[in-house]
């Protein structure tokens, strides 16, 4: 079986946004599969469901609204190269017209016919199961933008790909490291788990959920016993979770910090990313912290050094410790409040960055030796 026949009429912008954010989840080639570079396309009444689906990640897609069906069916069409015609397409209504092994596309004077996938070779996409719980989305994704950056990409170390999602008294804890640093963002008054289980859940897939999140309320989240479902508005996204034991991240939190220096955000923020322009090659930015306030360093070999000197209050024995300008900059991007606190033990242990008017947000970074 190649295809229903589909047929409907669709505004160009609305089509494009659902094309690209349901293209999220195809896989970029197929592989093994060919049929998963496709978009499974289906047409009820006058509503169009748009479905990525890479066996570990599904985004499905709703149109209601700029849709006029004709002839109700489903179809798979080639993902990349339907999401460039329609973008080239001038703005206003296209035509969608699919039978046998083809699809026709049309908008004003121009004119696309396109190959098509085999219907029945596309897998059969995850059902959502489990108990929907109702989350704040701008709650969600606010912490998502803190916490899933610190996660791993590295394949070779599956599990820590991922966050941990563990139910904490009173609430959830999102946790993510990639051993060398460290995110952790409490959200009380959610409760999605009981209390003491946790689930880990692909970065790739939270990062794709943070891109539908925005100009949305609220969000349902279902936990199964393998996936996690998401439904923000018009858009679900299922994922598979990762198995395995994440690490022990509290046992890297040091429980007291001698030395504690406090500094304005902004300041610091425009600071380290003037002084990493001489950071190349790896070369960390050092922070020279004494009662006098901070100096920011940079030294490369044959390019040359900056230096810069800010405002700043410190409590604790003069001590110089280096980072990665990027990882501390990652870190303070994302730190919500205007003031910003580093805490440390020593030059070698990991320090803590955190926002002293909001303690629900922790990151730990480990130090770069320097001689």
């Amino acid at each position: 079986k190649e295809s229903d026949g589909v047929k409907f009429r669709c505004e160009r912008d609305v089509l494009v946004d659902a094309l690209g954010t349901a293209g999220r989840a195809t896989a970029s080639r197929g592989g093994a599969l060919p049929v998963l570079a496709g978009i499974r396309t289906e047409l009820r009444g006058d509503t169009l469901t748009l479905t990525g689906h890479d066996l570990e990640l599904t985004i499905s897609v709703d149109i209601r609204e700029g849709v006029k069906g004709t002839e109700d069916g489903v179809a798979v069409l080639p993902a990349r190269l339907v999401s460039d015609v329609v973008r080239s397409l001038p703005a206003g209504a296209v035509e969608v017209e699919i039978d046998g092994e083809q699809a026709r596309i049309t908008a004003s004077r121009s004119e696309f016919t396109l190959r098509v996938f085999p219907v029945d070779e596309f897998p059969r996409v995850p059902e959502p199961v489990g108990d929907g719980v109702t989350i704040d989305a701008a709650e969600l994704a606010a912490a998502l933008r803190q916490v899933v950056p610190a996660a791993s990409s590295d394949d070779a170390r599956p599990i820590l790909t991922g966050v941990l999602v563990t139910a904490e008294a009173g609430g959830l804890r999102l946790v993510a490291t990639d051993s060398y640093r460290l995110a952790v963002r409490d959200l009380p008054g959610q409760s999605v788990l009981a209390e003491g289980q946790s689930v880990l859940v692909p970065s790739r897939a939270l990062n794709d959920l943070t891109k539908v999140l925005s100009g949305v309320g609220e969000l349902i989240l279902r936990l199964g016993e393998r996936d996690a479902s998401f439904e923000a508005g018009d858009v679900r996204l299922t994922t598979m979770l990762i198995e395995g034991d994440f690490p022990n991240y509290r046992g890297l939190i040091p429980s007291a910090h001698p030395n504690r220096m406090t500094v304005s955000r902004e300041a610091l923020l425009e600071g380290v990313r003037r002084v990493k322009l001489l950071a190349r090659e790896a070369t960390p930015v050092r922070l020279a912290m004494t009662t006098d306030g901070l100096d920011l360093v940079a030294v490369t070999q044959d390019v040359g050094q900056a230096h810069e000197s800010l405002d700043a209050k410190y409590e604790g024995a003069e001590l110089t410790v280096a980072f990665n300008p990027d990882y501390l900059l990652q870190g303070i991007e994302v730190l919500p409040g205007d003031e910003v606190t580093i805490e440390s033990v020593d030059s070698l242990k990991p320090a803590l960055v955190r926002s002293p008017e909001h303690p629900e947000f922790l990151y730990l970074l480990m130090p770069v030796r320097v001689s």
